[in-house]
């Protein structure tokens, strides 16, 4: 099996300001580190690079998304707007910060994630990964927030339905925030099934709900997935299990896109949730087996968030080592702490909002006939 690789030196020189976490500096706010700093990213590479598990996936060429392909999902006074600001940087939107040539960087990462896609579509490689800065779930048409300025994983998808003429393509978010923009740019697109799995209430605070399941025409093709906080590996995966696969089942997309965060682990500061490297790696898992069932194997994972920076580069050696079928020799540390947690079982109140959310299931368009 061979898994395309892709990773940007550039992606880390993306700048999100000193400020503190997600406040810039100012009155009793003492300059430090942004949560979204290059550590999480540049850390899990790194670690790819050291053990040489790149040697063992296949190194994808990237470049920019052309402004026809970001015009497919943003407008033209957002893409204009961003483009004023390169020179000097500025603000996307809400919490959506870049420094001087920010937007070119975040067009390679748009750009990496259709080329993910293409050579997946291709068959130039069985799967892939993109690890790309700045993420993009959170973006909408005509503002970036959360960190997000271009909808890397809703470009990607748009390429394949356009240029590859797919009839339906499936995106599976387990960011621990709801895919806002995602289900945005989707929201009346029967042809794109968008599932989001997070933290219930988290961010955006106002969105994710169940109740939020597809526009006119697209009815039953969103499904959220709002999980209480204390949330592990065994409330994830049987959300996975009675949900998802379920709902991809009846909806046989011909590519499914997984927006691969990994902000819902246990150690990270955004979110309360208590997912193992081991959680990921099982989730994956699951995502990999649908893809051979229902589109030949064709899965891309593009990169989200994620800022625990101890924690991040482990949780995504086990989805590589998932996509490629090989050993790495690296060993998570931290899973001799975390494997006794009893959170890391399913609560019965977890269980109460997976069945809520297993009712959206038969909602789907069935596709299977």
């Amino acid at each position: 099996m061979s898994t395309g690789w892709i990773w940007h030196e550039v992606f880390n020189w993306h700048n999100t300001g000193n400020g503190s976490g997600f406040f810039g500096p100012g009155g009793f706010i003492q300059p430090h580190v942004a949560f979204d700093s290059p550590d999480t990213k540049g850390r899990f590479a790194a670690l790819v690079k050291v053990s040489e598990f790149d040697k063992k996936m296949v190194a994808l060429d990237t470049s920019p998304a052309t402004d026809d392909e970001i015009l497919a999902v943003h407008t033209h006074g957002y893409l204009q707007r961003l483009e004023d600001m390169n020179e000097t940087g500025g603000d996307a939107g809400e919490n959506a910060d870049f420094g001087p040539q920010g937007i070119a960087i975040a067009k390679l990462s748009a750009g990496a994630a259709i080329g993910a896609v293409r050579a997946v579509l291709r068959g130039e490689v069985d799967n892939a990964y993109a690890l790309v800065r700045p993420a993009g779930h959170h973006a909408e048409a005509d503002r970036g927030r959360g960190f997000c300025l271009f909808a890397n994983t809703s470009i990607a998808a748009r390429v394949a339905l356009d240029e590859f003429e797919l009839k339906r393509v499936a995106i599976v978010d387990w960011d621990v925030h709801h895919g806002n923009g995602t289900q945005s740019v989707f929201w009346n697109d029967p042809s794109v099934l968008t599932i989001s799995l997070h933290q219930d209430r988290l961010y955006p605070a106002d969105s994710g709900m169940r109740s939020e399941s597809g526009g006119p025409g697209a009815e039953g093709t969103a499904i959220n997935i709002p999980l209480p906080a204390g949330t592990g590996d065994g409330g994830y995966l049987d959300a996975l299990d009675r949900v998802v696969v379920p709902a991809l089942e009846r909806f046989r997309p011909e590519l499914i896109i997984i927006g691969s965060g990994f902000d819902a682990s246990a150690t990270d500061p955004l979110g309360r949730m208590v997912v193992t490297s081991a959680g990921f790696r099982s989730m994956s898992q699951r995502m990999i087996d649908a893809a051979s069932e229902h589109c030949a194997g064709r899965i891309a994972f593009i990169h989200e968030g994620g800022y625990s920076a101890h924690y991040v580069p482990f949780c995504g050696m086990a989805v590589l080592e998932e996509l490629t079928g090989l050993d790495s020799g690296v060993k998570d540390p931290y899973m001799a702490f975390f494997a006794d947690y009893p959170q890391l079982q399913l609560e019965p109140w977890q269980k109460e909002a997976v069945d809520l959310a297993s009712e959206l299931v038969h909602h789907v368009p069935d596709h299977r006939q």
